[in-house]
């Protein structure tokens, strides 16, 4: 049976406690029980399958070296299917084994045809990384395995291009690298046999879409050499997955989706951090919230206790136990509060035992990431706090527990993560702890939406325009368009054709369209809103990270705190035209918060919804933000220091957005006092948007949303929710096909938190420009119980 064709990590130091006992322990440290639900996931005998005839004598001899007596059933029917040349998805659960149903025909049709060459594209640099470890490993002669990356050496890539038979990279270098190269890669593309699709469950949203094209933009240099590659694609457990992988190939792909690989039992807890009486909120690291009451007195708004804290110290505990342990934690300031927040503890009680816990984020050097790598495998870290860099990389066989700190998005992420723990058939432990969020809320007191529900379909959208033009452009630039062309990338192809065609990017004669210009166009896949800005150290030149451009003006502002590896510095200035912050050393006694203003204007309406007293609708929007200051706030108090001013410039971004309208008599029917219009709309949608990633593979900083008491669009109260990418990512037309389910759950999730007056848990939001004022509970009820009487289901 299959090992794990991945490299592994060894065990821990010696037996620890079973997960039953060590989640028995956990519980006991605090006064009130914080687990909401437990679920037994019990393990599962594997069937195996006869190795496929075609397999030669060799790779069976390899893979059995490796600990593979035979495959499964699952990895051999895909593996069969695309031996003969139909395009597959093979969409099982983690650490099934889906390396082995993609392997296998590819090595195979390598060891059989000395010219044929393999393309294998994975998410993250990570993954590919673990991957070509694997493929090595195997010894196998000729094959001639390569990672083909930013981080691979000039020196090095003329070599890959010309002698590689196995090459490994992922959608961005294929983007921007070998595809504009293609007549260097000429003899690679034209023996293309296999294009394997690793994880293609992450290719979702606006990053799903630009990879589509990348794609067919693939398919169609390798028709030009007279290549027809099979596609191989591997996925986490997900809704529908011949769909999605049709949608993101182009091409009709068969599902494999029964898993028939072995697995450990995983005793799986809910876990919620405990309220903070007012009087405690300094323990927390989330600040206390005011409201104004309606007699005019101010009410102290309780707080959980952080889960960033929370999971520190769960952290802490397992690895105090001899637990390997790995936490995940949604993002990269979060993964550093908490591995550092775990040193101290662990420290404190056992001198030098905070060196075994370490973070792990993308914005890493390269060195210090295969730093961090060697020390897995090695067995030198005994916890790691990780963003989901790690959902995706190194096999980490031996973990006995995971961490999961915030729902992740998706269904699918949270199996995928709870997964790394539980290898080689041992029985694993999986927390997840929830935030001060509607959504964590909400699934951790109905277990059901988590373990009794399907994982949800990727979702993507090709058609969106402003993923279509600029990636028929770099088409253009690769080759000459032609009418032929057009059929492959899909509907809307014509019409973006004929836009850059007036805006002068593109010419057309009568063989094709010409891309006019001298240099490319310059298309971001991630969406993220630009090019990474670099954070430097000033006084050494020294470059320590790198952040997304959509996120700078929120992380990298002047005055912002930048968290690297546990030390903090402090921003002083943010260069957005050279793409670079500096920032000195600082350890202040203060947070900071930015804050931003929107202004949203519908363009059109592409379906709505005659609800009597209210609307529902789905169309184009215009938003304009502006990141305007930012606020201060005390560590351990959580007390707001300043506010302080902010001059950076506007952003707009024409989105897809859903929304409903209600008439103000049936708001004053239901009792919502003209006053309270505005709290309880801004509280609905709060709630809504927090609610969303139940029904879409997104999350709540995916999307935006902006409520008013009279839009001058709209003319009525109106609460929106916008996909936060141009052109839109799939999301606003999943919220409007299952509206009656989402704000069902939203209504849910409000009445059924154990706050007075609203709370982070229900209708507060952490991203509000605002700062979640004004907002009212009660009254957001209200709104939405109206809307669900008089919307249809």
């Amino acid at each position: 049976m299959e090992a794990s064709s991945a490299a592994t990590v060894s065990a821990g130091p010696g037996p620890g406690p079973s997960p039953a006992d060590l989640l028995r322990r956990l519980r006991a440290r605090g006064a009130a029980d914080p687990v909401t639900h437990v679920e037994r996931v019990p393990a599962r005998v594997g069937v195996p399958a006869p190795w496929p005839p075609w397999a030669s004598a060799e790779l069976r001899a390899a893979f059995t070296q490796r600990g593979v007596v035979a495959p499964w059933q699952h990895q051999a029917e895909a593996a069969n299917l695309a031996y003969e040349g139909e395009h597959v998805v093979v969409a099982t659960g983690t650490a099934s084994g889906k390396s082995l149903a993609y392997q296998l025909p590819a090595l195979a049709t390598l060891l059989s045809d000395p010219r044929a060459t393999v393309l294998y594209l994975a998410p993250t640099k990570a993954l590919a990384a673990d991957q070509l470890r694997a493929v090595a490993a195997l010894g196998l002669e000729g094959v001639r395995p390569a990672c083909y990356d930013g981080d691979t050496p000039r020196a090095e890539r003329e070599w890959i291009r010309r002698h590689s038979r196995f090459v490994l990279t992922n959608p961005d270098m294929l983007h921007h690298g070998i595809l504009p190269g293609h007549a260097q890669w000429s003899g690679f593309l034209r023996r293309l046999a296999y294009v394997v699709i690793d994880e293609c469950h992450t290719y979702r949203g606006v990053f799903g879409s630009h990879v589509a094209h990348v794609l067919r933009r693939l398919r169609r240099q390798c028709a030009r050499f007279g290549a027809t590659p099979v596609f191989v694609l591997a996925s986490a457990t997900s809704g529908d997955p011949a769909t999605a992988a049709g949608r993101l190939t182009g091409l009709p792909v068969t599902a494999v989706t029964e898993d028939a690989s072995p697995r450990g039992g995983v005793t799986f807890a809910l876990w919620e951090p405990p309220l903070l009486p007012p009087d405690s909120s300094t323990s927390s690291s989330v600040p206390a919230q005011t409201t104004g009451g309606h007699d005019g007195t101010t009410d102290l708004i309780q707080v959980r206790r952080s889960a960033l804290r929370e999971t520190a110290d769960l952290l802490a505990d397992t690895v105090a136990e001899g637990v390997r342990t790995l936490a995940f934690v949604r993002s990269r300031k979060g993964a550093e509060v908490v591995a550092a927040s775990a040193r101290r503890s662990l420290d404190d009680a056992v001198p030098g035992l905070g060196d075994r816990v370490a973070a792990y984020r993308g914005g890493y050097l390269r060195e210090e990431r295969r730093e961090l790598e060697r020390a897995l495998l090695h067995g030198d870290l005994l916890g790691l706090a990780s963003t989901n860099a790690l959902e995706l990389g190194v096999d980490l066989v031996g973990l006995d527990a995971v961490l999961i700190c915030g729902y992740p998005g998706t269904r699918a992420s949270l199996w995928q993560q709870a997964g790394r723990a539980g290898r080689s058939g041992q029985e694993a432990l999986a927390v997840l702890v929830a935030r001060d969020d509607p959504l964590d809320t909400y699934l951790v007191h109905h277990p059901e939406a988590i373990f009794g529900a399907p994982v949800e379909a990727t979702v993507l959208d090709p058609a969106n325009p402003y993923v279509l033009a600029p990636q028929l452009a770099c088409a253009a630039v690769e080759a000459p368009l032609t009418p032929a062309d057009l059929a492959l990338f899909g509907d809307g192809a014509k019409e973006a054709v004929d836009e850059l065609v007036a805006a002068g990017a593109l010419r057309q004669r009568p063989t094709g369209w010409y891309w006019r210009h001298r240099e490319r166009p310059e298309v971001d896949l991630r969406g993220e809103g630009g090019a990474p800005v670099c954070v430097v150290e000033s006084s050494t030149g020294r470059l320590l990270g790198t952040v997304d451009g959509g996120s700078s003006h929120f992380l990298l502002h002047p005055g912002a705190i930048y968290l690297h590896q546990g030390v903090s510095y402090v921003v002083d200035d943010l260069d957005l035209a050279d793409g670079c912050a500096l920032v000195h050393t600082e350890e202040p006694d203060w947070s900071t918060h930015a804050r931003d203003v929107t202004d949203l204007s519908v363009v059109s309406v592409r379906s709505y919804v005659d609800a009597g007293p209210v609307g529902m609708f789905l169309g184009e929007v215009d938003v304009t933000s502006q990141v305007v200051s930012y606020q201060r706030r005390r560590i351990a108090t959580g007390e707001v220091i300043d506010t302080r001013p902010l001059d950076l410039p506007t952003r707009e971004l024409r989105t897809v957005a859903v929304w409903f309208t209600l008439s103000p008599q049936s708001l004053a029917r239901a009792g919502v006092q003209s006053a309270d219009v505005p709290g309880a709309l801004h509280a609905a949608e709060h709630a809504a948007i927090g609610l969303l990633p139940l029904m879409a593979t997104c999350d709540r900083w995916d999307i935006g949303g902006l409520s008013t008491a009279v839009h001058p669009d709209t003319e009525a109260p109106t609460v929106f929710v916008y996909d936060g990418h141009p052109g839109g990512a799939g999301f606003a037309e999943r919220a409007y096909g299952t509206a009656s389910s989402w704000l069902r759950a939203t209504r849910d999730a409000i009445a059924e938190c154990g706050c007075e007056t609203g709370c982070p848990s229900c209708v507060q939001s952490p991203k509000c420009g605002n700062g979640n004022s004004p907002l009212s509970k009660p009254d957001a009820i209200r709104v939405l119980d109206v809307v669900l009487a008089n919307l249809p289901a």
